[in-house]
């Protein structure tokens, strides 16, 4: 029996063009949340009663929030064709459960725009943004500082279940208005002969995070220990 020696390939170096693009768009990400972080600072720290009583929290945020959350798209477009390491189903997941509450939720209902939840997931969403993109922005340059590696595998055990209390707050104060009001529902009869509950699917949605949500949380537990355990000294996505 012949023996063959495995010759493990190295991984294709991002061409200059995609390392620009990466770069550019997780700098302007990273203005974007930390503009977003301003605002928050300055509706509830800086500024007084009388303008919280003039503006709402969504209104004052949410131009920086649409563009920027919904902007995080290309990452799952990113992923599929391999302009990064990132898995594309947990890019898919991380993604689309944030555009779920700002165009589904917040958007859709306007329970959801005064939702207590609403501040709470803004402020865990902007300082994970802020680090995590820095954190993408750096390593394509190769310019990683420790305590920012640091930060980007150990904010998240704080930041991602305040990030979700948050998220199915939101969840939670718009069900109730889709279902009084059939918010985005179509009822029988119609010409499709078709039935679709909104309702419904909010609430589909709000218990896909039991089964999905550890997976996610885990996954970053199992990213910290290879990066900050002693296991690969590889830089990951």
């Amino acid at each position: 029996m012949s023996a063959k020696t495995a010759v493990k390939t190295p991984a294709k170096e991002p061409s200059s063009l995609t390392k620009l693009y990466l770069f550019g768009y997780n700098a302007v990400q990273v203005g974007g949340w930390s503009y977003i972080l301003y605002q928050l600072v300055n509706y509830y720290v800086l500024q007084g009663p009388e303008f919280r009583a003039q503006i709402t929290l969504w209104d004052y945020t949410r131009l920086a929030v649409i563009i920027f959350q919904n902007a995080a798209f290309v990452e799952i477009l990113n992923a599929v064709f391999g302009l990064v390491k990132s898995n594309p189903v947990v890019t898919t997941f991380q993604v689309f459960s944030r555009m779920m509450v700002v165009v589904g939720v917040v958007m859709a209902t306007p329970t959801g725009k005064v939702s207590p939840g609403l501040p709470i997931a803004l402020f865990a969403w902007a300082i994970t943004e802020i680090i995590r993109y820095g954190f993408y922005a750096l390593n394509i340059i190769k310019v990683v500082p420790s305590f920012v590696v640091f930060l980007r595998y150990t904010t998240f055990i704080g930041l991602y279940p305040i990030g979700v209390t948050g998220e199915l707050l939101c969840f939670w104060w718009a069900q109730r208005y889709a279902r009084d009001h059939s918010v985005w529902s179509v009822e029988l009869p119609n010409k499709w002969n078709a039935t679709f509950s909104y309702y419904a699917l909010l609430w589909i949605v709000m218990l896909g995070y039991i089964p999905i949500f550890p997976q996610l949380y885990m996954h970053m537990f199992a990213l910290r220990r290879k990066i900050l355990g002693g296991g690969s000294k590889k830089k990951a996505n």
